[in-house]
């Protein structure tokens, strides 16, 4: 079975678990729905008090925005081709793509408005769960250190998914500071995210180990570890 049917088997998996989860988030509890709205109220108002604070949320949110990292893993998926691994290349490109797929599709299903706040302090265009900024950071962030790992030594490593992490936890707070989105929106666009890398982490394994044995130039984990000792 080929890298396309094989992503696509696994990301329908990802997609038939998580919107069904998702939309008994949303639609079934109802106090998770006044948890949002409580904290969006208290952020607004920290954020309209604070206009410099609110300043650097919206210079760090637009930094590391949805567009900001498809451009990043494109770049990234150039440097794989050139190293001769086109399948992680490949791989990279896919799980953006489907990651933001999903994303738009679970906006369309949920069909849930942003927060209506008085005198708002930021704008944000379509439906707000889930949030594309919170998707889109953890699919760049998680791409980009799923391929540098070989390359890193263990404290390394750790380093570089501790920044990961950092970015992701920044961006998503920063969309529920500046009003616009809820916790939930967020939280939502995180674990799709995650979701979403896993499965096409799965399939690309499986698609990569299956025949005997894969073409070297392909095999971007020799290569890079390669690198490395040298």
């Amino acid at each position: 079975m080929g890298l396309g049917v094989r992503l696509t088997i696994a990301s329908a998996t990802v997609a038939a678990l998580m919107v069904p989860f998702m939309l008994l988030l949303v639609v079934a509890r109802m106090p998770l729905n006044e948890l949002d709205a409580g904290v969006a109220r208290r952020l607004h108002a920290y954020a309209q008090a604070n206009p410099d604070v609110t300043n650097a949320l919206i210079v760090w949110t637009d930094a590391f925005g949805p567009l900001s990292w498809r451009v990043a893993v494109v770049l990234l998926a150039i440097w794989l081709v050139r190293r001769g691994a086109r399948r992680m290349a490949l791989w990279a490109v896919t799980t953006m793509a489907v990651g933001g797929l999903l994303g738009a599709l679970m906006k369309i299903i949920v069909d849930r408005a942003r927060p209506d706040l008085p005198d708002p302090v930021a704008l944000a265009e379509g439906d707000s769960f889930p949030s594309g900024h919170a998707l889109n950071v953890t699919l760049g962030a998680g791409v980009i250190v799923l391929t540098a790992l070989p390359l890193l030594r263990p404290r390394a490593r750790a380093a570089a998914w501790a920044i990961a992490w950092f970015l992701v936890v920044t961006v998503a707070c920063t969309r529920v500071a500046l009003g616009v989105h809820y916790v939930s929106d967020v939280v939502a666009g995180v674990m799709l995210g995650v979701a979403v890398i896993a499965a096409t982490v799965a399939g690309f394994e499986r698609w990569r180990r299956a025949g005997s044995p894969p073409p070297p130039a392909d095999r971007l984990d020799a290569d890079q570890s390669s690198a490395r000792r040298s």
